[in-house]
């Protein structure tokens, strides 16, 4: 009897060993252009997105980049805009730079086609060498199209969907084939989704039908899996969708917001069905999910309606620009039975703190990576919500021109926080703003004369942070020289 009982605790220690060490599901769920804002607007229906707070963590300072293709690179690879050199959005033509034409300066030499994958090793790419079935959906923008990077599957994904070299969709509509109508055919058209062609399946949806899809192999096979979920909503053009627009007219929100209104409503369906569907395979005590936007939310009239830079309020301007409506994005981690359920955390984290915190969760911390990696684990702050690090340095490099005319923060611009000072800095004219953001989060009381000595050593930490990572800069044509951090 008593050798029995001896085996009986070996064989559930074994097991509960055996539980323990499982590798854990990951999800990246990611909303194009959504605001850091969306996802508490009142006037929005995002009941799931409410959900996943509850059972989740909130991080209230959580970054990306001013625009898509530079978060996106740096979420895979680890590193920094300035580091990696891709500072703005890829062109799906190849060799085509996507800098709007300038009076004043020449573009620099950023890689307008995209980080080539043979010169680092993306997270997928480790994932998968451990075991994991790895599944991209949606949009990618990585590259151009004809070069490696443009392609999911040299990135380490095994299973591609819809993901392709361009940055939003040529059409939301199933009954217009997504974009894939012969004669108006452009790069944009959405690619693999031909069975729901002619249909009156909005993009969003179809896309989550797809994920879904996609999961029934792995969890069947109790395979641990990635899936990397990347809506093309909440970007242009701001069409509606018909499930949820005609709602939002009825409660009084202007056609240009009710649109929108629509296309968050999607996203949050979405989410809501990708959650439900891992309940009901009673995996979802199995699976992490990130949630996220890869930049802030578009501020830009027309199509957020007829006054520009007010959508993100109380945050100043919006995508493309470098001040918080256009780098600071809403993010939330479920991580079951590690991270603690409706919490917050006011660390500021960023884009490249997402593939070391993915390595982290998948127990690959000692993977072998090829490159220099910039981001930080953010996993310690999940686990313990009321840690803080003010020492830490974040780093914005936009020195590039994203739209014809300049905006508030929009358009050669680089920025700078440790702590909870701010400083933003003028490619064009050298001037420097400096904002204390726990006290001012609207950047609207500029400290640059008042406080000279933290203006100066902020300066200095993004000076040499260019310089160190060989940042590209834009040229001054009438001198033909680099621009230089003063």
């Amino acid at each position: 009897m008593k050798k029995i009982s001896v085996l009986f605790l070996i064989i559930v220690s074994i097991n509960a060993f055996a539980q323990k060490q499982k590798k854990p599901n990951i999800i990246t769920f990611m909303v194009d252009d959504m605001g850091w804002t969306d996802i508490i607007n009142p006037k929005y229906h995002t009941p799931n997105i409410a959900l996943l707070m509850k059972q989740g963590l909130r991080f209230t300072n959580a970054y990306a980049t001013p625009v898509c293709t530079p978060s996106r690179t740096s979420f895979i690879s680890g590193m920094n805009a300035a580091h990696h050199g891709v500072t703005n959005w890829t062109s799906p033509m190849k060799d085509k730079n996507s800098d709007a034409e300038d009076q004043q300066f020449s573009p620099s030499a950023w890689k307008m086609n995209g980080l080539d994958p043979r010169s680092y090793i993306a997270y997928p790419q480790l994932l998968k060498e451990a075991g994991y079935f790895t599944i991209h959906v949606g949009k990618a923008h990585w590259g151009a199209a004809g070069t490696p990077q443009a392609n999911p599957y040299n990135l380490g994904f095994q299973v591609n969907i819809a993901g392709h070299a361009a940055g939003h969709p040529q059409s939301y509509y199933g009954k217009e084939n997504y974009g894939n109508i012969p004669g108006k055919l452009s790069p944009q058209a959405v690619p693999d989704l031909q069975e729901y062609h002619g249909s009156s399946i909005f993009l969003t949806e179809a896309l989550s039908i797809e994920a879904i899809k996609t999961l029934d192999a792995p969890i069947r096979n109790r395979q641990a899996f990635y899936l990397n979920l990347s809506h093309y909503g909440v970007h242009t053009p701001i069409q509606p969708d018909p499930r949820f627009f005609q709602k939002y007219l009825t409660a009084g929100l202007d056609s240009a917001e009710a649109k929108y209104a629509s296309l968050v409503e999607g996203v949050d369906k979405s989410l809501g069905d990708i959650m439900k569907y891992l309940e009901e395979k009673k995996v979802a005590d199995q699976t992490i999910i990130l949630f996220l936007s890869d930049n802030g939310g578009l501020s830009t009239a027309p199509a957020r309606g007829k006054k520009a830079h007010i959508q993100n309020l109380p945050l100043r301007a919006g995508k493309g620009s470098v001040y918080e409506g256009g780098i600071r994005i809403p993010m939330i981690v479920k991580w079951p039975g590690i991270g603690k359920a409706n919490q917050v955390s006011a660390q500021y984290i960023i884009a490249e703190d997402l593939f070391p915190s993915i390595l982290s969760m998948a127990n690959l911390s000692n993977s072998k990576i090829s490159q220099s990696i910039d981001g930080k684990s953010f996993v310690p702050f999940v686990k313990e919500p009321n840690l803080l690090d003010s020492s830490r340095v974040l780093v914005w490099h936009y020195p590039n021109k994203w739209i014809d005319q300049d905006g508030p923060g929009i358009n050669y611009k680089s920025a700078i926080r440790k702590g909870n000072y701010k400083l933003i800095y003028d490619l064009r004219t050298g001037k420097k703003e400096l904002y204390h953001l726990s006290n001012d989060l609207g950047e609207q009381m500029d400290l640059a004369e008042k406080e000279p000595n933290k203006t100066n050593e902020l300066t200095k930490l993004l000076k040499d942070y260019l310089l160190k990572n060989q940042a590209p800069m834009p040229v001054d044509k009438k001198t033909g020289k680099l621009v230089e951090v003063l």
